[in-house]
């Protein structure tokens, strides 16, 4: 089989492809013949060594994906031959992602495909659809499980909706029933937010936004869902409801968090930090089975007609891939592997 390889850290350079042998399932694992790779920031940090060192002499990168069962390990049904799944944390704590012709993953890690949704779509929830789910269920007095109605009458504040975690929290909160507001950086973010389903889009960068957001919801806000903590803070907190919840998967920017400990006393804030590594196999699996459900549900599409750019390279190009990702292209990165 083709399969994406890198032996060391560093640049995208470092990536290449290679022939390798199929994989075997182990117990309690599936194989799955994989059409559509999804590239995230996390796979180019973790390629680079920004987070962690290399933990295995050779790794096949990539958390997201999606294709079909072809081969299932002991204790594994036999139905599940044949079965479309979406893919996630397959490269987490092991060699073998997402960017190969075949990847082996524990069983839990490969969600079935709703018939309506194509590999693209399965391709790109993984990593974003599982963050924005753990953001919107960590609210004091807020559902652990998100569904229709789960939310309602909740105000949700997605910052950079134009991102892929921002795209998702935006489909799954009005999936839910809340009311959406994204912040973006400019009128062609906005028009992505407002095509991802967000009922209110507010420009952080003109005129007054704490107002803006207040004029919409004069309660505040009850849950952020951050990716640019440092930055955003004192947005976030003048718009925030007593109790309000500000959920933080990134700090992009990386400007540094400077907390008012009185103010947030006062405000009883909670942050809630969160990175799907050390989330835990249970919420990990809620998360997977609610979000399988959006997509049944048709609340999760993708495409620049529903705010999320697809940006294609080839198995072979998968460096370019990284190296978009790398510098913050707008939309979703695939790569095509079948």
């Amino acid at each position: 089989m083709k399969a994406i390889i890198y032996r060391d850290n560093g640049a995208p350079g470092v990536l290449e492809l290679v022939d390798r042998e199929v994989p075997v399932p182990g117990p309690g694992e599936v194989r799955v013949r994989v059409a559509v790779s999804g590239v995230n920031p996390t796979d180019w940090k973790t390629r680079s060594g920004a987070t962690n060192p290399k933990q295995f002499p050779e790794v096949t990168p990539h958390l997201d994906g999606a294709g079909v069962i072809d081969a299932v390990g002991a204790g594994v049904d036999p139905g599940r031959v044949g079965e479309r799944v979406w893919v996630f944390m397959a490269a987490a704590g092991r060699p073998t992602g997402t960017a190969a012709e075949f990847t082996v993953v524990p069983a839990g890690r490969a969600a079935p495909l709703p018939a309506a949704a194509g590999f693209d779509l399965g391709a790109s929830l993984g990593v974003p659809a599982l963050t924005a789910h753990r953001a919107l269920t960590v609210a004091e007095g807020g559902p652990s499980r998100l569904h229709p109605g789960a939310l309602d009458g909740k105000v949700v504040l997605a910052a950079g909706g134009a991102g892929a975690v921002g795209h998702a929290a935006i489909q799954l909160a009005r999936w839910a029933g809340a009311t959406v507001i994204s912040t973006v950086s400019g009128p062609a973010k906005a028009a992505l937010a407002t095509a991802a389903g967000a009922h209110h889009v507010v420009n952080y960068r003109a005129g007054d936004p704490a107002a803006a957001i207040r004029a919409i919801a004069p309660d505040g806000v009850d849950i952020v869902a951050e990716v640019a903590l440092g930055a955003n803070l004192a947005l976030d907190l003048a718009v925030l409801r007593t109790r309000g919840t500000i959920a933080t998967y990134a700090n992009d920017g990386a400007k540094p968090v400077e907390l008012d400990v009185r103010q947030n006393m006062m405000l009883n804030t909670r942050f809630q930090f969160l990175v799907l590594y050390t989330v835990g196999e249970q919420a990990l699996a809620a998360a997977a089975e609610d979000v399988t459900a959006a997509v049944e549900a048709g609340a999760l599409p993708v495409g620049e007609e529903h705010g999320l750019p697809l940006v294609r390279f080839p198995l072979s190009r998968s460096a370019d891939a990284h190296q978009a990702v790398e510098d913050g292209t707008v939309g979703k990165v695939l790569v095509d592997v079948a």
